[in-house]
This record gives structure tokens, sequence and C-alpha cells, in this order.
């Protein structure tokens, strides 16, 4: 495996289990809206929330900005904390930092709700830097995160940085920006997702994941 130096981590399906409360605000916005829910809701975890209830639930862009507004309106007291920390996922961050690495956070989630998070779960100490999108809908586009990550990083070498995710769009958003990336299977894509998408990488497990960037 080539040898990276700085590490950007994916917040949702990467470092904590978030579904049930991404589903339950999404479904929350749509009962208030009269809207049916999509078939296979989980779709709803990965992209961004506009884009989302666009092209799963066949709104216009204005009617999915009020469903972005009514789900984060639950989502900012509620929902960010229906989410768990996957297994592993404390002792690989140590792993990783003992080892040399420096990690960072970037997420198309708000910003504010992925330091909330993380403070809440007691990660926040392991990471440099955090970045996310903002509250207004603007910087939610991973590439945009992941360009705004690395100048708060001081603009390393992209040969030197690997992105960890577990969506096609971390996989595209880390192209994107000349940067690798290695798919996490234990989040909600999928090993076929991963070769489709042409992630450089996978890992099982946070185990996996450890083992593959440390040779422990």
């Amino acid at each position: 495996m080539k040898k990276y130096e700085i590490l950007l981590f994916d917040l949702d399906g990467t470092l904590t289990d978030s579904a049930s409360g991404i589903l339950n605000c999404a479904r929350h916005a749509l009962n208030i809206m009269g809207r049916p829910e999509p078939e296979n809701m989980l779709r709803f975890v990965g992209p961004p929330l506009i884009d989302s209830f666009i092209d799963f639930c066949g709104m216009t862009r204005a009617d999915a900005q009020e469903a972005v507004r009514l789900y984060r309106e639950r989502y900012g007291t509620l929902g960010l904390f229906e989410n768990a920390v996957y297994g592993g996922i404390p002792e690989m961050l140590s792993a990783l930092k003992a080892a040399g690495y420096r990690l960072a956070v970037a997420t198309s989630k708000p910003e504010v709700f992925a330091v909330r998070i993380l403070d809440r779960f007691g990660l926040s100490g392991f990471f440099e830097f955090i970045g996310g999108g903002l509250v207004n809908g603007e910087r939610n586009e991973k590439h945009e995160v992941i360009e705004y990550v690395l100048e708060n990083l001081g603009n390393p070498g992209r040969g030197r940085v690997l992105m960890i995710g577990d969506r096609k769009f971390d996989v595209i958003g880390a192209a994107q920006t000349g940067l690798d990336c290695l798919y996490a299977l234990w989040g909600y894509g999928g090993k076929e997702e991963a070769e489709e998408s042409g992630a450089l990488y996978t890992a099982k497990t946070p185990q996996e994941l450890t083992e593959m960037l440390t040779g422990a």
C-alpha cells in the first residue's frame, strides 16, 4: 500500500452509524409536507440532503429546500444524537494517531453538527481539523468539502492524502480533488459500489484498515 501522511475521514457511515437519525428526520420532513416515503430510504445516507429530496422524492428545488429546513429543525435537537460510534473506531483512530498520521474529517454534513457529534462521542481530540458543509446548503458537495479541509491543513501535496469513506460520493469527491480513496465496507455502501466507483482500496473493518495503514 502506498505511504500516506494525512487521512481524511467521512463521518456518517464511516466513523458513526447515523442512519437512524438521518432517516427519522427525513421521514419527519416528508410527513409534515404530506409526501410519501420513497423506496429504500437508506439512499438518504451519503448524498447532500437537497439532492436526495429532489432525486428520490421528485421535489422541486423550492420544495426540497423546505424539506431540508424541516429535516434540520428536528436534526439539530434530536436526530444528530440518534447515532452511535462503530465498534473499533476509537481504537483505530488511536492507533493511526500513534503511527504518526495527521487525521481530519471531511463530511458533507453541516460542520456545526459534525463538531457536536464528535464532541459528544469523545472523538474530536483525534482530529487536527473537522470540516463540513454550511447549514445554508453551501459547500455540501464532497469535492468542495475536501478542498476546504485541505486548505485548512495547509494545502499538502495531494499524493500524501488518503480519503476514507463508505459511499461512492467519497470516492468521486476524492477523484475530483486528486486524492486516492479507501472504501470502508462496514458503512452504508458495499463492495459492488466500491468497485464501480473506482476506490483504490477497501477495508472490511476498522481493524483491517488499521493493519493496512500501519502494517501492524
